[in-house]
């Protein structure tokens, strides 16, 4: 639509839903200074198993009882502040050359590297006793999947609301884009 190249500030997980930061024309040389700001995420995490690839495309791999509410607290403490949790293998993340997801398709088993990101939030919106509604804030390179899958679960719904100060209320749907709603650069740099 812009005739101009086209990129993108960080990709979201195939099942996700939410806020994807594009850039075009000159505003592709911003993409250094978007990908690395903290996230919102709101994700429904099902607390009775957990799946191979941390989401509901992946194969159920293990089943378990839920945590009682106290229990759930003390998982999520954990989870709070700096953290250091392996990588899924269902991710982008190269091993040897290789996509993780694309070895963990073909049933290649590789011990998957771990990550250090900051959770600066993580708060529970609703639990029903076996999927518990969380809203977290997060820096970049977090794998919410690997949260969830700490916490005993996987991910079935994952939605990202925030990079940085964007917001995906303020963002525009594909089909109802127009020109007319692209940022500057200079309103870009002035928001961050």
């Amino acid at each position: 639509m812009t005739g101009a190249r086209t990129g993108h500030a960080g990709t979201l997980d195939p099942f996700a839903t939410g806020l994807l930061l594009l850039l075009s024309g000159r505003a592709t040389k911003l993409a250094s200074c978007l990908v690395g700001l903290d996230k919102r995420y709101l994700t429904d995490v099902d607390l009775t198993a957990r799946t191979s690839t941390g989401d509901p495309e992946g194969e159920t791999v293990e089943r378990s009882e839920p945590p009682d509410e106290r229990a759930l607290a003390q998982r999520l403490e954990l989870l709070r502040g700096e953290i250091e949790l392996p990588i899924p293998a269902a991710s982008a993340v190269k091993i040897g050359g290789e996509r993780a997801y694309r070895l963990a398709r073909r049933g290649v088993a590789v011990e998957m590297p771990l990550r250090r990101s900051t959770v600066h939030a993580l708060d529970v919106i609703a639990y029903t006793g076996e999927v518990v509604t969380l809203d977290l804030r997060v820096s970049s390179g977090t794998y919410v999947r690997a949260i969830a899958d700490a916490l005993g679960g996987h991910c079935r719904t994952l939605r990202r609301t925030e990079v940085g100060p964007f917001s995906v209320e303020e963002a525009v749907a594909p089909e109802d884009f127009v020109l007319g709603r692209l940022l500057s650069e200079k309103e870009v740099r002035a928001a961050l």
